[in-house]
């Protein structure tokens, strides 16, 4: 009853954590942070529930391959099982069954039960027959040729049993000591699961509280995220409304950018048209003087010489090209234009457009504001949560329940220690019953060596049967008291052989062998085995409720792997609590809190009607109506007709070619006037001329699309506000939904660690499970091989007394001293009539030579 009420109270104490995940009807999303629980502090278990014998292994493994032989057959477990449901009763039915697995055994013990009946019979038979001078029991030997060889031979036998029954005795005794010196392992062994025992009855209840303390993590983050709802609600939001809002937003700051550009542009127009038009009038006045004093220099009479006139009339033809190529003063200025981009931009549409992102921007400002209520309430909630696990778990007097447990299990330990001198008593009773049964062989053996060992040194070849010294008499005499306590003793060790074969062998066919391959839990989960009315006893001893699936070896199993007695032993049965802990319900309270949630956007400006005008505003400017075509056509002639820098070129190296004179002199001061000109006026006037094509084209691209660009802006910015102001409530429940969800899956997370802490770290029931490890050693490996191991070898030494007797009663004949002996006369060829053998002693006392006979 002790045991019962420790185990009852040592589930009520671990039911107190139970807690369990049931799916709840929305499928929780996941967390958006892994929650560190930390380790479960975990108890360090001592026992080693393993057992390796050593060198006496060698003798065990004997045993069971002798074993083996005698019954090869494997475990029946269908015969077993009949027999405990029908309580023995099937035995009647089955014995044909029962017989066939037993026959090995059987056949020995009937062999055993013969030998220990018989022996004694023969024993005295032989005693009587010996008295009567028979079965060689006259003192007189015949004389053989062969006697060396056969008493030789005789000898070697003799030796080689007795060694034999040596190593079986040596076998016994080291089994027999081997059982004794294992009972302070044994002690060790018990006091070493006991301790475990207490460990494990001691860490659960630290267990428990740290995993009842873990709530914090979980209160923590979501305090955290209920802190940070602007950030990650808000967040959230404004990531998704962002999606349409930003290019929106995007695309009308980048109008503001399109106005400053086409403001640089006209600028740039009017200020290169102006000074293009200055240019190119002061460009070609120079041009047009040096045209003219060119002109007036070709009129030197050099130019009359046959070999000049060619070259200045050639210079004289590229005169008319020397003059502008482009007219911009028919070019019609971009004043009016430019004067409306200027009334356009003093509106400032970037600040305009920043306002919308600022008030965009400010999504999580606004959700924790208009949230405020919601995430205090749920603040409330998570603290109530904390009393009511805290009150609980309260509710449990797991401390007190383990207190009981660990009581029991010190009063259980000194218990034991109490029946300790009964069990070395007892041990100590059984080693001299042991020691006395070796005994019995080892005089014999005593016995036979010494009988060997007379007889050997004893023997003299030279003298007749009736004068052997008294040594080899000696030896004759001690092999003939070695048969003799071989008959005394023989049929008492057969029958102690006999009776613990029978018992220790079977143990070990029927209870360790299937134990270790395991088949011992299947007879033992076997439905309906214990109570015909319960397909499992575990669960209905427990919980009273046989149809759980719950069995011996799952039990077992478990514990083996160190798994937590919660799972192993389905404790959830004894009280369920899992609906307190179901996240179902913190899923309920949370959805609870956050139906009140509503975030209202609707003050949200993206773009200001100002901002509006302003776009529209920009397009009425006029700068499609400027002639880009008159522009880029001017553009496009050059500054000049001819290229000026070439034109001096090759004026140089026209001059060369003249002879050297006033006229050389002057075409190349021409020529240097020409690149100054070059120079200082057409490099310039390209310049500006690029930078009016570059700005005229800029012009161009910007008025060709600028309507619809505007018009896109406009669209994109009002389905943006529509967004905003009339659909985001999808956005803000589908992230509020993930939020909670958020917020559920720390819950989740805690319940799951929870459960799996329960099933593998806390309480683990490794202790269980060395327990059964334990029996198993102690009764199997301990006790079981060490007995029959002792009858193992004590068998072998009791079985090999019978060749013993029948050799050491034909070796005695050559070393004892005879009575008699053949008697012969001197006549080789006649022998003397053999006397009676009654009369031997009054008519022939001694002989002094062998027999002739024919057949020697």
């Amino acid at each position: 009853m002790l045991w019962k009420t420790g185990l009852i109270f040592l589930c009520w104490g671990l039911t107190s954590g139970e807690l369990q995940d049931r799916q709840s009807d929305t499928p929780a999303a996941l967390a958006r942070r892994t929650l560190d629980f930390g380790f479960v502090p975990s108890g360090v278990y001592d026992t080693v529930a393993y057992y390796e014998p050593g060198a006496i292994g060698i003798l065990f493994n004997m045993m069971h391959a002798f074993l083996y032989v005698v019954q090869p057959n494997p475990f029946p477990e269908d015969l077993v099982i009949r027999v405990a449901k029908d309580k023995f009763g099937a035995i009647q039915s089955e014995y044909q069954k029962v017989i066939y697995y037993e026959i090995g055994f059987v056949v020995c013990a009937a062999l055993g039960l013969l030998f220990t009946v018989l022996l004694p019979l023969v024993g005295l038979l032989f005693c009587l027959c010996r008295c009567c001078d028979n079965c060689g029991g006259e003192m007189h030997q015949r004389q053989r040729k062969n006697a060396d060889c056969l008493r030789g031979l005789l000898t070697t036998l003799l030796l080689t049993t007795t060694f034999i029954i040596t190593a079986g005795v040596l076998c016994a005794y080291a089994a027999n000591q081997n059982l004794s010196s294992q009972l302070k392992s044994m002690r060790r062994l018990v006091k070493s699961n006991l301790k475990d025992l207490q460990t494990f009855a001691n860490q659960t209840p630290a267990q428990i509280d740290y995993l009842i303390s873990r709530y914090d993590t979980v209160k923590h983050q979501v305090l955290y995220d209920l802190e940070n709802v602007g950030v990650l609600l808000g967040g959230r939001i404004h990531e998704e409304l962002g999606k349409d809002v930003q290019p929106a937003l995007d695309a009308a700051l980048s109008m503001t950018g399109t106005m400053r550009d086409t403001k640089d542009a006209l600028e740039n127009v009017s200020l290169t048209l102006e000074t293009l038009q200055e240019g190119t009038v002061k460009l070609q006045a120079n041009l047009s003087q040096v045209r003219g004093s060119l002109s007036n220099a070709l009129n030197d009479p050099v130019c009359m010489d046959v070999r000049s006139s060619e070259i200045c009339r050639n210079i004289r033809s590229t005169l008319p090209r020397l003059e502008i190529a482009a007219n911009y003063s028919s070019l019609p200025d971009v004043t009016d234009q430019l004067d409306k981009v200027n009334e356009v931009l003093k509106t400032d549409l970037g600040l305009i457009v920043e306002k919308g992102f600022a008030s965009f921007n400010d999504t999580p400002t606004l959700v924790t504001d208009q949230t405020r209520n919601i995430v205090e309430g749920v603040k409330v909630l998570l603290d109530d949560v904390g009393s009511n696990i805290t009150s609980f778990t309260k509710l449990f007097p797991v401390h007190s329940s383990l207190s009981n447990f660990t009581r029991m299990i010190s009063h259980t330990h000194s218990q034991i220690e109490d029946i300790y001198p009964q069990v070395d008593q007892m041990d100590f009773y059984r080693w001299i019953c042991c020691i006395t049964l070796c005994c019995m062989v080892v005089l014999i053996l005593a016995f036979n060596f010494l009988g060997l060992l007379c007889g050997i040194l004893g023997f003299d070849r030279h003298a007749t049967p009736t004068t052997r010294g008294c040594v080899s008499n000696t030896g004759g005499n001690l092999l003939m008291a070695g048969v003799g306590f071989s008959f005394l003793f023989s049929w008492v060790l057969m029958g102690v052989i006999t009776a613990l074969f029978l018992v220790g062998g079977n143990l070990e066919k029927l209870v360790c062998e299937p134990f270790q391959t395991r088949q011992l839990f299947k007879v033992l989960d076997t439905p309906n085995l214990v109570n015909s009315a319960w397909r499992n006893f575990i669960p209905g001893y427990l919980y009273n409720d046989p149809e759980m699936d719950l069995t011996a070896y799952s039990v077992y199993s478990n514990c083996k792997d160190n798994r937590g007695i919660y799972s192993a032993l389905h404790l959830d049965r004894i009280f369920n609590i899992s609906a307190f802990f179901n996240t179902s319900v913190y899923s309920k309270d949370v959805s609870r809190k956050f139906e009140g949630m509503k975030v209202d956007l609707r003050d949200i400006i993206l773009l200001e009607s100002e901002g509006k005008e302003n776009l529209i505003s920009f397009t009425e400017t006029g700068i499609n109506e400027i002639d880009f075509a008159a522009y880029l056509e001017e553009v496009n002639k050059g500054v000049t007709r001819i290229n000026l820098a070439e034109f001096a070129s090759q004026l140089d190296a026209q001059a060369d070619q003249l002879s050297k004179g006033t006229l050389q002199t002057s075409l190349k001061g021409h020529a240097n006037t020409i690149r100054q000109i070059h120079i200082q006026q057409v490099i310039p006037l390209e310049q500006s001329m690029s930078t009016l094509n570059q700005s005229i084209r800029l012009l161009e691209r910007t008025s060709s699309d600028l309507p619809v660009r505007v018009r896109d802006v406009l669209e994109a910015v009002d389905a943006a506000q529509f967004l905003i102001s009339q659909n985001a409530s999808f956005v803000i429940n589908q992230e509020t939904e993930k939020y909670k969800q958020t917020i559920i899956g720390y819950f989740k997370q805690y319940i799951d660690w929870i459960r799996t802490s329960l099933a593998l770290e806390v309480a683990t029931c490794k202790p269980l499970s060395n327990i059964v490890d334990t029996a198993e050693i102690l009764g199997c490996s301990f006790l079981l091989d060490s007995m029959n191991t002792f009858w193992f070898g004590l068998g072998c030494s009791t079985l090999f007394l019978l060749p013993s007797i029948i050799l050491s009663v034909k070796l005695a004949k050559f070393y004892r001293r005879m009575d008699t002996e053949d008697v012969y006369d001197d006549i080789e060829t006649i022998p003397m009539k053999t006397i009676p053998t009654y009369d031997t002693m009054t008519r022939f006392p001694r002989a002094s030579a062998p027999p002739r006979h024919a057949d020697w």
